[in-house]
């Protein structure tokens, strides 16, 4: 096996992310419209989407990556939301846009129509959560779209086994799609509890950061084969046991969180960018076998569903925004006010990924009697279609929606001063348990070392504090910032002495990367890492 396509596909994604950072445009959308010009790039690999690769093992990490990231707290706060749009809304568009395309497209079954609907329902959770983190949009809209794009795909995932249970003629009831929904629902969400705790209590026991970290990059895809073994969901599964798990990380030990931290983020990295590329790629294998159709037919049906699907999710968002609130005076009390501008923002930030895609390549060639499956080459266009369309209209288009309806975005003043309030509180609680630890004989230090640590609260209370505080006018820099440049300054002049220590033999090579080690550690702590 040539492993060359895969590499290149990698280091080409991982570029093009990084030069999307210094431009407006957000790489997910960079990295697809460079997939669409690349796919006619002559010599270019055959980078055809195989759903048995993406369903089970690329689609895992992903969630699993977003769900560590995710607030357990703020997602049961805004749970009715959240289930209004991942279950609800899925299930809605399943069957609008799916009856729709019914109308719309001659000759194809209401069946395979229905399977459409049900690939096309699920807003993507990579898109949505880039978008909104580099939007700065409030919390609370920014938790409500990541929340259902955990969800979404196994309501969208179970609805499309359904469908196309009816389309291939392997017969289909209400009766067996509502039991399907809650043995894969109901059965995905048990799966995650049942692994969750003991996952957890492996976590806390294991004491090599190594071994604990090969763990956390095996979980996902327990969580996901288990479930799907049984029938049930796997994203769900790998939903709860990663929200449980990052809920409680607090509970881990400090080098594997550090160590885990960097390894899942350059994961996600590397298959967010791959997996961009990959769907601007798909294009040549999307157009083949149109050729019962005619180029204005198929770009008047792409039209339509786009159109059908944003419309859609507009029809669904508005009044689940406001009817519970009006009908409901619990509802009104509990959840804070809202405008028509939220639900216009969630409305329009809708855009579809790479699972719409694995889905509809997963849509079989034939049918239980052996006969081609209905309009299966105009269902994958249609699916690749609505992709692009809503990846490169919503996306590029958002940022201009929010600016103009003047949306407050996050406050980065009340946030620092969030965090100085929470970092005070709790460098009484440890000044508190120091003296407590000094008044015992046993913990005798030279006053010195005492001071020491003191120094260390005192220096990490007033950091924050610092960043509040008035800025240096030549260097536009606050107090904390230029602390910690000076820091890393004399730091890189320790390193540098210690390379030559080494070069002239005077220390081996073994010391040196001990003593660099500590040094990096000491310039972790001294740099604040912005987002």
């Amino acid at each position: 096996m040539d492993a060359l396509p895969l590499v290149g596909l990698i280091a080409a994604s991982a570029a093009i992310a990084g030069a999307a950072r210094r431009t407006p445009v957000p790489a997910p959308l960079l990295l697809v419209t460079v997939g669409l010009i690349g796919a006619y790039v002559p010599g270019m690999p055959d980078y055809t989407l195989d759903p048995h690769i993406v369903l089970p093992l690329v689609l895992p990490p992903l969630l699993h990556t977003a769900a560590l990231d995710s607030s357990y707290l703020d997602l049961r706060a805004n749970l009715r939301p959240v289930a209004l749009l991942s279950v609800g809304y899925t299930l809605f568009a399943t069957v609008a846009v799916g009856y729709l395309a019914y109308l719309l497209v001659p000759d194809l079954p209401l069946t395979a129509a229905l399977v459409l609907g049900a690939v096309v329902a699920p807003p993507d959770a990579v898109a949505a959560t880039a978008i909104a983190r580099r939007l700065g949009l409030p919390s609370r809209v920014t938790t409500i779209l990541q929340g259902e794009s955990l969800v979404n795909d196994a309501t969208a995932i179970t609805a499309y086994k359904v469908a196309l249970a009816a389309a291939v003629g392997e017969g289909a009831s209400w009766a067996g799609g509502i039991g399907e929904f809650a043995l894969a629902s109901l059965g995905g969400i048990g799966v995650g509890l049942v692994l969750m705790v003991p996952i957890h209590w492996m976590r806390t026991h294991l004491k090599e950061a190594l071994l604990q970290n090969t763990l956390s990059l095996l979980i996902p895809f327990v969580a996901y084969a288990a479930a799907e073994r049984v029938g049930a969901s796997g994203v769900l599964a790998v939903v709860v046991v990663a929200l449980y798990l990052g809920h409680h990380s607090w509970q881990v030990d400090f080098a594997t969180r550090l160590q885990e931290g960097a390894v899942w983020k350059m994961v996600a990295f590397i298959l967010e960018c791959s997996v961009f590329a990959l769907i601007g790629l798909q294009l040549p294998f999307v157009v083949q076998g149109l050729g019962g159709y005619s180029v204005g037919e198929t770009l008047w049906y792409a039209a339509g569903v786009f159109v059908a699907v944003v419309a859609v999710r507009f029809i669904w968002v508005f009044p689940a925004t406001f009817l519970p609130r009006a009908l409901s005076p619990r509802i009104r009390k509990r959840e804070p006010d809202t405008n028509w501008t939220a639900p216009m923002i969630v409305g329009w930030a809708g855009m579809r990924g790479v699972v719409s895609l694995a889905i509809a390549f997963s849509i079989p060639l034939t049918t239980a009697a052996d006969q081609p499956f209905p309009a299966r080459n105009l269902v994958l266009f249609l699916t690749f279609t609505t992709v692009i369309g809503t990846l490169v209209i919503q996306g590029l288009t958002l940022p201009a929606l929010i600016r103009a309806l003047k949306v407050p975005g996050r406050d980065p003043q009340a946030e620092t001063l969030a965090e100085a309030q929470a970092q005070s509180q709790a460098s009484r609680a440890a000044e508190q348990r120091l003296e407590e630890l000094l008044a015992d004989e046993r913990n005798a230090l030279p006053q010195p070392l005492a001071d020491r640590l003191r120094n260390v609260l005192e220096r990490r209370r007033n950091a924050v504090w610092e960043r509040l505080g008035a800025v240096n006018p030549v260097t536009g820099e606050s107090a904390d910032d230029t602390y910690r440049r000076l820091a890393r300054e004399m730091i890189g002049a320790e390193r540098e002495v210690f390379v030559q220590l080494r070069d002239q033999r005077r220390i081996d090579d073994e010391m040196m990367r001990t003593l660099l080690r500590r040094l990096d550690l000491e310039e972790a702590a001294a740099y604040r890492e912005e987002a």
